[in-house]
């Protein structure tokens, strides 16, 4: 008569499944039976891809889970981070007169636009040097500031932003060029 092992002893940490003249072990999901074939101990899920999670795989007992970094949601699968939106949000600590701009992982408050001597401010983002001071002549016209968010991870080389010249304007002629803000010569203009 066979002897059922797993009810008199059980030499198993977790599943003891009986056989004819023997037994064996079975582990829970998420471990994994050593080598004596009694023991149980934790598989480490993160260690089998980096692709589990999109940000942080963390080890537990049995299983896993992920985690997002400061100013991202745990999206429902689990798996996924999503960018919070303060402004959107209004969870920010803008002054009424700055402008909440939202970049990835967090915010920033941007100053409004001061034009300075001697082009006057037309509209919030836009400075007109009128044609009649003379501290005007060989100044643009207007100066228009546009502020707008590059995601990283993007191919490279890519366009940006597009600008056009009118012609609206006769014998006006157009100078593009970056001003400030390309000392690593990561931008180019064509």
């Amino acid at each position: 008569i066979d002897v059922n092992e797993c009810t008199s002893e059980n030499p198993c940490t977790q599943t003891c499944v009986n056989t004819y003249g023997s037994f064996l072990c079975r582990c829970e999901p998420g471990y994994e039976l050593e080598a004596d074939g009694v023991n149980c101990s934790d598989m480490d899920e993160c260690s089998f891809s980096e692709f589990l999670c999109q940000h942080e795989c963390v080890n537990g007992p049995g299983s896993y889970y992920c985690t997002c970094p400061s100013g991202y949601n745990l999206l429902d699968d689990s798996r996924s981070c999503q960018d919070i939106n303060e402004c959107e949000n209004r969870n920010f600590t803008c002054t009424s007169q700055q402008t909440c701009f939202n970049i990835p992982g967090e915010y920033k408050c941007l100053d409004p636009v001061r034009c300075e001597e001697p082009y006057l401010q037309i509209t919030e983002n836009r400075c007109m040097c009128p044609a009649e001071n003379p501290g005007c002549r060989d100044q643009p016209f207007t100066i228009l500031y546009r502020v707008m968010d590059m995601v990283s991870g993007r191919s490279v080389p890519s366009d940006i932003f597009q600008m056009q010249a009118t012609t609206r304007y006769p014998g006006a002629y157009y100078i593009f060029q970056i001003k400030s803000g390309n000392e690593g010569r990561e931008f180019y203009m064509r």
